[in-house]
């Protein structure tokens, strides 16, 4: 039997995006409910197990007031909780994990942690209901309004029909759009299209996206063989190689991301190359009393396990699940080969020592709950993000397109992994950017917003969008402009085509401390 329930806004997906939408919507006295399809909040934080993609000054300015209270709540539950040597515990900055690529490297079960105590008071209280292990299956519209959508649970085949005055899609292949009727977009934009210098020549291809891949945790216990069984596609990966890449890809050769030329890696630091083991290493033994940790623990997300022979989404049933076996082969393939062929510096092969962790993802497989998905579908929008707006190639005065509907900032490289058309690295420079209100709002449809990766941007400058604090800042954005409509009987459009009135949602956004601009800075 159906159960029917409402909130003042109901939030499909439970990822980064849709975590950040329901604290703001929380806190700002509405009713939530949110859902989400694996058995933890958090998306890329988290089910997906991928350390934060942050910009250089991300310790100081460039936030939302809430995701720094996030981070900071990261480096709280390690000081609160675990044995942290005093070196650790009194360095204000400190990275627990101690990897290279962002400066508050953490395990996955620390986010999980941090969102799930953020989120309490307003679950205890009422004002938010979460539902785990749900997906969406229907959507029932009127118009150009969305009524209801009903999740199913993934455990018993419960139906629940949520129905609300506004809905947010914060799924993390955008799986409602398609269900509500709302216009979207797949893969990459033509440059007839766009005029993006990097958009592809000729027809748009809607089915060549980044490709995704299947995190998994390890550490290093030398001496000790914890070899997994030899994966069934395991010949396959072995041998396989790409047109566009340098060497097999269970190798030691990779690419540099912006120049495509090859690069060489090694396992771990010391041999004079690139340390994969460190660049995504989340707990640090060095940071912990000796023997709490046998070893150092490292997030693999590498270039060696990025999925591309195909896309999971738009496809049938079979080939999605087909893809997504595939993928996980291929992080299993890797591992393998890390045990048993990879060649070490001292000449021999393999490192048996190397364990999968499945307690750091919470899976049985030791592979993350979810792939991580850099590229969802994307709402057709009241204003599309292009690459002349932010790459600074396309910006000779140096800045980044100004937008008056502002709703909040974000920094990164425009970076798209290889894709399913079988296309290469595009990484290119950017400027500090804005996030427009308009690419959260559909063109035609009144009551959803846009809140995660699915927002309207394209293939190209999804690659700056895409990364946790601008995630965390468009679901904030999306939850608070819900919010401020129900507040004063408005559609999201009515705001952005107001001056007034978008004069006094930004002034709320600014009270509630997300910046709406950057100082001057240098691109990245």
């Amino acid at each position: 039997m159906e159960r029917i329930e409402q909130a003042d806004i109901v939030i499909i997906g439970g990822g980064t995006g849709g975590v950040a939408a329901a604290l703001a919507a929380a806190k700002s006295g509405r009713t939530v409910i949110l859902t989400e399809e694996t058995e933890w909040i958090g998306g890329q934080l988290t089910s997906q197990a991928v350390p934060p993609d942050e910009h250089p000054w991300i310790e100081s300015f460039g936030c939302t007031r809430s995701y720094r209270r996030f981070r900071d709540g990261i480096r709280a539950y390690y000081r609160d909780h675990f044995p942290l040597t005093e070196a650790a515990r009194s360095n204000e900055r400190l990275n627990p994990g101690g990897g290279t690529v962002s400066r508050l490297c953490h395990e996955p079960r620390a986010a999980l942690a941090v969102l799930e105590s953020e989120l309490a008071p307003y679950v205890h209280s009422g004002k938010v209901t979460i539902w785990r292990r749900h997906v969406p299956v229907s959507a029932e519209t009127s118009g150009d309004d969305i009524v209801s959508v009903t999740v199913k649970s993934l455990d018993g085949g419960q139906l629940r029909k949520l129905k609300a005055p506004f809905f947010l899609d914060a799924t993390e292949c955008g799986d409602l759009l398609p269900l509500a009727g709302v216009e979207y977009v797949t893969g990459a934009e033509s440059r007839q299209e766009t005029g993006e210098p990097h958009a592809v020549d000729g027809d748009a291809l809607p089915q060549d996206m980044q490709g995704f891949t299947y995190c998994f945790a390890i550490d290093y216990l030398e001496g000790e063989d914890h070899t997994i069984e030899k994966p069934e596609r395991y010949e396959f990966w072995r041998q396989y190689r790409a047109e566009f890449w340098p060497d097999r890809l269970l190798s030691w050769t990779g690419v540099k991301p912006a120049t495509n030329e090859p690069v060489r890696y090694e396992m771990f630091p010391g041999a004079g190359r690139f340390s994969l083991f460190q660049y995504r290493q989340i707990a640090s033994e060095e940071h912990f009393v000796p023997g709490h940790y046998r070893s150092s623990i490292s997030l693999v997300n590498w270039p060696q396990n990025d999925y591309w022979l195909g896309s999971i989404i738009d496809v049938t049933p079979e080939e999605r699940q087909r893809h997504l076996m595939d993928a996980k082969q291929l992080s299993l393939s890797l591992l393998y080969w890390l045990q048993t062929e990879a060649p070490r510096p001292d000449g021999g092969k393999g490192y048996p020592g190397v364990r999968l962790r499945p307690d750091v993802v919470g899976t049985e497989d030791g592979l993350a709950m979810y792939p991580y998905i850099r590229e969802s579908r994307r709402i057709k929008a009241a204003f599309t993000v292009l690459e002349q707006h932010v790459a600074t190639d396309c910006r000779p005065d140096g800045k980044a397109e100004r937008f008056r509907d502002s709703v909040g900032i974000g920094c990164y490289r425009i970076d798209l992994h290889p894709s399913t058309g079988n296309r290469p690295y595009i990484d290119i420079s950017s400027l500090p950017f804005q996030i427009p209100l308009g690419s959260l709002i559909p063109v035609r449809v009144n009551n959803l917003l846009a809140a995660c990766k699915n927002i309207g941007v394209t293939h190209i400058t999804n690659g700056c969008y895409r990364l946790h604090p601008v995630e965390w800042n468009i679901g904030e954005a999306a939850g608070l402009c819900a919010s401020y409509c129900l507040d004063r009987g408005l559609l999201p459009r009515d705001v952005r085509a107001s001056a007034d009135e978008l004069a006094a949602f930004q002034k709320r956004l600014t009270e509630n401390g997300v910046e709406l601009a950057w100082p001057e800075l240098r691109p990245v």
